[in-house]
């Protein structure tokens, strides 16, 4: 399975042929200047893990010109179609739907959640993709938490994406715990150095995993990796 970062907590996969866009962050991200194009980016599904802007701030614009399906929670499908987006399927913490080429189960993520004009967001969620490519884990925004093991007993994954900037989310450290926890090898760092707040020493990172036996990819943003 081939992962293209976009910058931030923005990535996709390609399932099946399609592309599987995750939290659409770009325009707005000046590590992704002249780097990524929000308006060249593919996309055939969107998921939103939630609703802050630096998560979906380029989603309608995508939605409205790829005609992408876009998962989110429920509160936020609501707001999408106060924007014109009908191709929305809510969902919630807990729940799961089979979308044909994938499958999507929504867990926990210990965050908050509010749009960008100021409304509820509902509540922020991780993502299980389970694909006849592999099955991974995107945690969204999240603290440590112990629901996370309970991850294993759905999937057997192949990697995680997990935030590793501190301040509003893990740190490199929690991230360690949290790939112990849903039992990866392989974790892809995000949600580090796009602002002042979550800038990260990337060499101390990738240490800290190696030096525990597993293996923290920090992918240039623009750039691509095979999980």
């Amino acid at each position: 399975m081939v992962l293209h970062y976009y910058g931030h907590s923005c990535f996709s996969v390609n399932i099946n042929g399609k592309h599987i866009l995750f939290d659409p962050f770009i325009s707005p991200n000046e590590l992704a200047a002249g780097k990524v194009d929000a308006g060249a980016v593919p996309a055939d599904y969107i998921l939103l893990s939630h609703g802050h802007a630096d998560h979906i701030a380029d989603c309608v614009a995508i939605a409205q010109r790829t005609g992408a399906k876009i998962i989110c929670a429920w509160e936020i499908y609501e707001w999408l179609g106060k924007q014109g987006i009908s191709h929305v399927h809510p969902m919630n913490t807990g729940g799961s739907w089979d979308f044909g080429d994938f499958r999507v189960k929504c867990v926990l993520a210990q965050h908050s959640s509010g749009l960008p004009d100021g409304s509820y967001g509902g509540n922020p969620m991780g993502f299980l993709l389970f694909s006849d490519a592999g099955n991974f884990y995107y945690s969204g925004d999240t603290a440590l938490t112990l629901d996370m093991q309970l991850i294993p007993r759905w999937a057997k994954l192949n990697f995680a994406v997990l935030p590793i900037g501190d301040n509003f989310t893990m740190d490199v450290h929690d991230a360690l715990a949290a790939a112990d926890m849903v039992q990866v090898q392989t974790v892809v760092g995000v949600h580090y150095d796009t602002f002042g707040f979550i800038k990260i020493d990337h060499a101390a990172a990738e240490k800290t995993f190696s030096s525990a036996g597993k293996k923290l990819v920090l992918v240039p943003v623009g750039g691509s990796t095979s999980v």
